[in-house]
Formats: structure tokens, sequence, C-alpha cells
């Protein structure tokens, strides 16, 4: 046996393994990497989070992948080499920051590597209904694996997709296994670059979990600052969007896309909710913006007493949009549990992660959305908000190293919701 085959033999059967999660989703903004011990495995799991850290791209680099993040037309030989690139990048700024915390490669039992999203591709919106669902995730394992000296597991998302679904989100995993309760519901929502939730009923097998996108969460509102408050990234505290007022054509517009009539699950990316729909969204309405010359941004027809608005409206708008899909969700699965119940008002925990719940002008709007409820962030559960996604593909390599065929008693056996048991491709240093 090849000694690579042993150390994962080995790792396989240890009582409580280090694995180290990354994530870098669709802000761009850089690597999130969470350093967990993981004890057991299935619903016996326990994390410890020991460290975490999110390192910020260099300018250059996210430069580069914006050019070919959600396009559909890319240089096909800058893509390929940024795969490469990008995967050298994350090993070596994991070999870094385990330096910085004192631990050798050697102690850590594998990397989980969920790479750099650069398309997301579920039918429902390349609406090619003969044709699979798909994803594609930049930053090859081995590259990571090589750059680290650590087993690597990564690509995560193809296996889901070749079971049937849609790759996304694979947040229900983790967030069965750390938080499923036996006394009470819980619905656990990350705001990313795309909002997604996850609803688990007390005491609920694993088909029993709902869990799904729910519209974009931060994408549409990075994107529109980036292009109008250079040069700025993101609206810090929701600094700007505080100073609009909401745009009523533009909100109601917005939340007629058809996507958010779409039944749970669903998946969805900035590829559907990009800057260039936003922008075709206004001029379609139209909304006025107020620039140097305002007089020749006034579309053809458009009444001169028309209200003008500012920029800032927009981020306000598009805050509210946020919010208002993220409410919408969580009361879809409450109405069912109230259905359920034959109840008026089911007690369900509502728990925030992401980046996201550091938006003022969101959290706030989501609490008066649903005041009969009390919105926490993950913190209330000992999880930092901002590391749960690199936390959750740790969980995911550790079922692929460690998980039995006891978790398939979890999952549904019906013909169309094939059980995922174990995800991930392994990449090996040596």
């Amino acid at each position: 046996m090849r000694d690579h085959i042993s150390r994962l033999f080995a790792s396989s059967q240890k009582k409580q393994r280090l694995i180290v999660g990354l994530m870098s989703g669709t802000s761009l903004d850089g690597l999130d990497i969470a350093l967990c011990r993981i004890k057991g495995s299935g619903i016996s799991t326990d994390v410890e989070v020991c460290e975490f850290i999110s390192i910020a791209y260099q300018a250059k680099m996210k430069k580069r992948i914006q050019r070919v993040f959600a396009q559909r037309r890319v240089d096909m030989m800058e893509l390929t080499i940024l795969n490469e690139e990008i995967g050298a990048l994350h090993g070596k700024l994991v070999a870094e920051q385990l330096a910085e915390w004192g631990i050798q490669p050697s102690e850590v039992d594998c990397i989980a590597s969920h790479g750099q999203t650069v398309f997301h591709a579920p039918r429902s919106f390349h609406q090619q209904m003969h044709r699979p669902n798909a994803t594609f995730q930049i930053g090859d394992g081995d590259h990571v694996a090589k750059a680290c000296g650590i087993t690597t597991l990564s690509d995560f998302r193809q296996r889901h997709i070749a079971a049937g679904g849609e790759g996304a989100p694979l947040a229900m995993y983790g967030d069965y296994l750390l938080y499923a309760s036996q006394e009470c519901k819980r619905c656990l929502v990350n705001i990313g670059g795309i909002a997604n939730l996850t609803y688990i009923p007390e005491g609920a097998n694993f088909e029993d979990v709902v869990c799904s996108d729910l519209g974009p969460g931060n994408t549409l509102l990075d994107a529109y600052v980036r292009k109008y408050f250079t040069p700025l990234s993101y609206d810090k505290n929701a600094e700007l969007a505080t100073k609009g007022e909401p745009i009523p054509a533009l909100l109601e517009a917005l939340l007629a896309h058809p996507f958010f009539e779409l039944s749970m699950p669903k998946t969805t990316g900035p590829e559907l909710f990009s800057l260039q729909y936003l922008e075709d969204l206004m001029a379609s309405i139209p909304v006025v913006i107020e620039t140097t010359d305002c007089k020749a941004k006034t579309p053809n027809g458009l009444a001169k007493t028309a209200k003008v608005y500012q920029h800032v409206d927009v981020l306000t708008s598009l805050s509210i949009l946020t919010a208002k899909s993220i409410a919408k969700g969580i009361k879809a699965c409450i109405k069912t549990a109230n259905k359920m119940e034959q109840s008026a008002v089911t007690k369900v925990e509502i728990y925030m992660s992401g980046g996201g719940v550091h938006n003022p002008l969101i959290m706030n709007n989501i609490r008066d959305l649903l005041p009969r409820y009390k919105v926490q962030t993950t913190e209330t559960l000992g999880l930092d908000p901002d590391a749960k996604e690199a936390v959750l593909f740790a969980l995911l390599a550790n079922e692929c190293l460690a998980g039995s065929n006891a978790m398939e008693s979890h999952i549904s056996q019906n013909t169309h919701d094939k059980p995922v048991v174990s995800m991930g491709k392994i990449c090996f240093p040596d």
C-alpha cells in the first residue's frame, strides 16, 4: 500500500481529526481559512474551531478573477492558467498561516478546499432542460496539496450534481450535523454573495431538512458599489445605503423576478443577479439617477417632473431586496410548519451568518419583517458567523474520510433524491 493511502486510512480511523476548511465565495473578497478539530462523524459530529482568518485577495488577483467570474465569454487561456494559480495560491496561504499558528503540516489530516466559483448554471438558469445542472470552481486541488504538503479534498459540488442535485447550496449537510435539535426548529441563513437558508424541524431526519438559495445577498450591492463608488469594493456597515431611500418602482420590479416564485429548493448566482440585469431593469422602469449631466441620463418620454434618485437610493433598495427575499424564504418554511401543526405561530430559532450579518440595514430590515421571531447570529451557537462556510466544508471532508453508511438512514432513499453521503475528490501532495 502506498504511504499516502496508509496515511489516509489512518486519518479515517482516528477519534478526532485536524482539518483545514477553505472557502472563497462569490463576493470574491478573499480566502477564509478555518482550522477545525473534528470529533466523530455523522450525527455524532462535534467540531471546535481552533483558529480562523480571512485573507483578502491582492487587488491584481481580484481583478483577474473578476474578468472570468460569471461571464459567458472568457479568455480560455486566462481561465486555464487561473485554475492552477488559484490552487497554488490557496495552498501557499494555508502553509503560511499554519506556520504562523505553530501547526506542522504533518499534524493536519487534510485540507477541505471549496475553490473559487466562476460560474454556476443550474437548469433554472440555462433553461436547457435536456442538459444537466452545472457549476465550475477553479483552484485545482492537486496544486493546493502540492503547495502546502497536505492531502486535499476538493471539488465537492460535482458529486452533488452527479447525484441529481444542483451543486448548491451544500450548507444543509453541515447545518444538519451540527444544529439538528430534538427540542426546537431552527432556521440558519447565510448571507454571502447569494443568500441561502437551511430549515431543520425538531427531531428531523435528513430528508426533512429544507435547504435553498433565496436570492441575492451582497452580490448586487457589491457590484453597484464597485462601479459607482470607486475605489470602494463594498458598502461597509451600510454607511452609504443608510443615507438613501427606497425606490418603490425599482424594488417592485426586482421582487417580481420569476426566481422568487420558484419553489424551494432552488439555486442561483451572480450569473442571474448581475449588474447588467440591474441596469437593464432600471432602464426599463425607468429610474432616473442624478449625475453630473442628469438631463443626458433621463430616458426618452419620461416626464421632466419625475423624481430623480441618487446612487445611495439604489443601494437602499437592494438592501431591502435582500432582506425581503430572506424573510420570504423563512416565512415560507414557517407557514408550512404552521399548517402541519395547525398553529397560528410556530416557534423557530433563527440564526444568521456570512458577511451580510455586518450590514445593519439588512439585519434591521429582516428583524422588522419578522417581528415575532428573535433573529440572532451563529455567534449564539458558538460559531463565528464569518467562519461558518469554511467550517461546513471541513465537515464535508470529515464525512468523506470518516463517515459511515449509517448516515444513509437519515437521508431520503427515493429515486429522485439519492443520498450523497460522500463528496470531494482526494488529491495527494506526493
